[in-house]
């Protein structure tokens, strides 16, 4: 990894930064940006004391990282930086030993917001759902054209996985590109001043409706250009916020759409030919991930890399050779009896009725495993995720739920997966609850016939993929 040129590394490559949750999605990449850079980069991790995915900490090690257990151990000296996000409590020894010694304490947004706005040219990636799928697509188009881009990612990207990088969520270039996606469940997508905005989508996910225009809305504002999905209702009402936009989407308003009727699905590929409404220039596009909403992502990052100055055909042409991202209709293998295992990263109402819609439209029975990501987002969108697990399968598919994903805190747990699985059953769906995830896996290997399709669904636990091809490992 070399250096990006374009951050403010004389002042952050000479602090001493401490992640708390250094393993977890939005940390790992940071942490690995920043050591990129040349700082020094240590940390601590719940999952790591726990056991869990020692391989990914103990590649965090080869590369220099120092790791300590969450005991506050870590914390020695007042010139540390302690990086850790909003929702980590009072009481974590690291952020307790941080007060003792006097030491500053940063957000990851907060971070990689000063990174991503001292950029050259910097692209955010914002939206309920696609946000980590578009991030690789955009990262990867300009890597192959050559930019040499920075990118941040919640997710690890198969173009850029390598022997000595099996968890490649980041890049760091020294183009003076800086690519990342952006959140809004936090608010903090407020701190990013993007010169190029994507916004893929609006939906229900952490905050209300009115809260997300009004993120969004700002986003778009503060761009120099914004690319903006003209299929959805709720980001188009936003263009008018917009200085400058650029549109995709199937419909024949979208200047970045596809020709009619070109559109080809596989299983695991789909293609189609883009078309540039401006201009009325057409390119075949052939993408190796599968799914509608897949061919969606595609045309918002071809958006993003024109509205960065690469020419449409080269884009779609780079676009070509993107290989996915772990964990987004990931699949495992198949077994002897035909049996296919995926893992996929689905999690909220959108982004699962993206991935039953990719099952659902070629022929099998779907068995769908979902592990809500906590007991507050099963709260906020249990009746919607409770509809699509319902409607969007049909009368011999089945949804097996285990109890939500738990790390410790004060959350409150009374309203768990079982009423999930009353509401599918309520408008009309099968569906099956089991406390835990082993009783669920022995399950669905009972349940499990030829030519059966299973998705293994959820977030914030990098123990589902090995959940996944464990499952694999038992089906005849």
């Amino acid at each position: 990894m070399t250096a990006n040129a374009s951050a403010p590394t004389s002042d952050l490559t000479m602090r001493d930064w401490f992640f708390c949750g250094i393993g977890g999605s939005g940390m790992l990449p940071l942490a690995l940006i920043l050591r990129g850079m040349g700082a020094q980069v240590a940390g601590s991790d719940r999952s790591r004391d726990q056991g869990r995915t020692p391989e990914k900490f103990a590649w965090l090690e080869t590369l220099g990282f120092q790791l300590f257990a969450q005991d506050g151990s870590g914390m020695t000296s007042a010139r540390q930086v302690l990086v850790a996000s909003a929702a980590v409590e009072d009481t974590v020894p690291e952020v307790v030993k941080a007060k003792a010694l006097g030491c500053a304490r940063v957000s990851r947004a907060e971070l990689l917001s000063k990174l991503f706005n001292a950029a050259l040219q910097s692209i955010a990636v914002g939206g309920t759902s696609g946000k980590s799928t578009v991030t690789g697509m955009i990262g990867w188009i300009l890597t192959a054209a050559g930019r040499d881009p920075t990118i941040m990612n919640g997710a690890v990207m198969k173009n850029f996985v390598a022997a000595d990088a099996p968890f490649a969520s980041a890049r760091v270039g020294s183009g003076g590109v800086f690519v990342s996606e952006v959140d809004e469940s936090d608010g903090s997508i407020a701190l990013y001043n993007p010169a190029i905005a994507v916004l893929n989508n609006v939906s229900l996910d952490h905050k209300s409706l009115e809260e997300l225009h009004e993120l969004f809305g700002d986003f778009l504002a503060r761009a120099g250009t914004a690319v903006v999905n003209a299929d959805d209702a709720e980001s188009l009402a936003l263009v008018h916020r917009a200085s400058n936009a650029i549109t995709f989407g199937f419909g024949k308003d979208a200047r970045i759409s596809v020709e009619e009727g070109t559109i080809a699905e596989g299983p695991t590929a789909i293609a189609a030919t883009v078309i540039d409404r401006k201009d009325v220039t057409a390119y075949p596009l052939a993408l190796k991930v599968p799914g509608r909403h897949n061919l969606a992502n595609a045309l918002a990052a071809l958006a993003a890399a024109q509205a960065a100055g690469l020419p449409l055909e080269k884009a779609v042409q780079f676009l070509a050779g993107f290989s996915g991202l772990a964990r987004r209709f990931d699949i495992v293998g198949t077994s002897a009896s035909e049996i296919t295992v995926i893992d996929d990263f689905g999690h909220n109402p959108e982004k699962v009725a993206a991935t039953l819609a990719t099952l659902k439209a070629h022929p099998g029975r779907v068995i769908a495993f979902f592990q809500p990501h906590g007991y507050g987002p099963l709260r906020q969108m249990g009746h919607e995720l409770a509809e699509v697990l319902a409607t969007r399968l049909g009368p011999e598919d089945v949804t097996i739920l285990c109890d939500p994903v738990y790390f410790g805190g004060t959350v409150d747990r009374t309203v768990g997966s079982e009423r999930i699985v009353t509401m599918i059953r309520e408008h009309g769906g099968r569906a099956e609850y089991l406390p835990s995830r082993n009783d669920c896996a022995d399950r669905i290997v009972t349940l499990a016939k030829a030519k059966d399709r299973i998705v293994v669904m959820g977030a914030r636990d990098d123990t589902l993929s090995l959940f996944a091809r464990d499952l694999l490992a038992r089906l005849p």
